[in-house]
């Protein structure tokens, strides 16, 4: 984990729960339940990112056992209307992708992944307890969000700053129609962006698998931010560890994702961008400064004893599972080459292994910010 500049977060301490303040203000006393409830919430949030951040998660050693699966995939989310030669979709093995651009993009946009990302945003943002981490004070003026997905992210950021401009950007058109009346969505490739000397602040999150060329997008980024602006990137490196420092290579988890890797770098996607703090030594290679990386672990399962942790770690493995299929068609079909047959008999055995909480698996997440110089034109 990357040690942490002065560039941290203006809030105050480092991912400090948003509402553990509010509440010691509230005037609740210990001789109110509800208060006491509210405080031991607020204690195990800050407990929860603290451990997440140190590495230092307890286990619950009443629930590392295998335990009950979530199969459904019975999703359905709403989506907006467009021209329709955008909204022309490609279907392949009874999934539905996008066409503009076709196969910039490796996975879905159907109801079900749709559903998937907004749960990994509920799921980020239980574990960060915050939308964005880069010091851009309280009042942006104009915001980009790379690979908006369903716009959740830049929703919730329009209803934040209401007085800024946010502009969505994706390859499919699956943003809801109403929105705040700040918030727009434009369909494009995340590698372009405009005007010039512009964004206070640009933000990219589970973006990894789908960016071919990192440092172009940097370079390209810091041109269209104004001086003194922030690029934020928060990203997963899909590969899991094991808690107890032990993950066999042949678990059928670590063999799935180092598949994943092979058919995306057959694809011409680097998988592992993140990893190493590569990503944030590319960012100054481009130009920025006041570089920070801070990396959490995101467990897998409810091993973990804090609450919270063990609801981060319920969602996460229901969002891997629930996206096995549309994870692997894409990378092992396309990338190495697989039959659509040999591809589900693999996820049979990769389905049961993510139950079993005996391996205190867990992924990092990589939070990385750089600023663009106040002298850069």
């Amino acid at each position: 984990m990357s040690s942490l500049t002065s560039t941290e977060h203006a809030a105050g301490a480092p991912f400090a729960s948003p509402g553990v303040t509010d509440r010691a203000a509230s005037g609740q006393t210990a001789a109110d339940p509800d208060a006491d409830e509210a405080d031991y919430d607020a204690q195990e949030e800050q407990r929860a990112i603290e451990q997440a951040e140190e590495g230092s998660i307890i286990v619950d050693s009443d629930d590392v056992a295998t335990d009950a699966g979530y199969e459904s995939d019975g999703h359905t989310a709403a989506s907006t209307s467009l021209a329709d030669s955008v909204r022309d979709y490609i279907y392949e093995n009874g999934r539905r992708y996008h066409r503009f651009r076709e196969g910039r993009y490796n996975f879905p946009n159907d109801d079900v992944e749709q559903q998937r990302e907004d749960m990994k945003h509920a799921m980020v943002k239980m574990l960060c307890g915050q939308l964005y981490f880069a010091p851009i004070g309280d009042s942006p003026h104009h915001v980009l969000d790379i690979g908006t997905g369903t716009g959740i992210w830049a929703i919730e950021m329009g209803d934040l700053f209401d007085s800024a401009s946010i502009l969505g950007v994706d390859l499919s058109p699956i943003q809801p129609e109403w929105v705040p009346p700040n918030v727009r969505f434009m369909v494009d490739d995340v590698d372009w962006l405009h005007p010039r000397n512009c964004f206070d602040y640009i933000h990219a999150r589970h973006t990894v698998m789908a960016i071919k060329n990192w440092p172009r997008l940097l370079r390209r980024a810091i041109e269209h931010m104004r001086p003194g602006g922030w690029f934020e990137i928060q990203e997963v490196l899909h590969y899991p560890i094991s808690h107890n420092g032990a993950m066999a290579a042949d678990h059928p988890v670590a063999k799935f994702w180092e598949l994943i890797h092979q058919g995306l770098s057959n694809l011409g996607v680097d998988f592992h961008a993140v990893a190493g703090g590569r990503l944030a030594n590319t960012m100054r290679d481009c130009g920025y400064v006041n570089v920070s990386e801070r990396t959490l672990q995101i467990p897998i399962g409810t091993w973990p004893k804090n609450k919270v942790l063990k609801t981060v770690g319920l969602y996460w493995r229901t969002i891997l599972l629930d996206g096995l299929q549309a994870i692997a068609l894409g990378p092992l079909m396309r990338g190495c080459g697989w039959s659509r047959e040999q591809v589900e008999v693999f996820l049979i055995q990769v389905r049961r292994a993510y139950h079993d909480n005996s391996c205190l698996m867990y992924m990092p997440l990589h939070i990385i910010y750089g600023q663009k110089p106040e002298s850069h034109y």
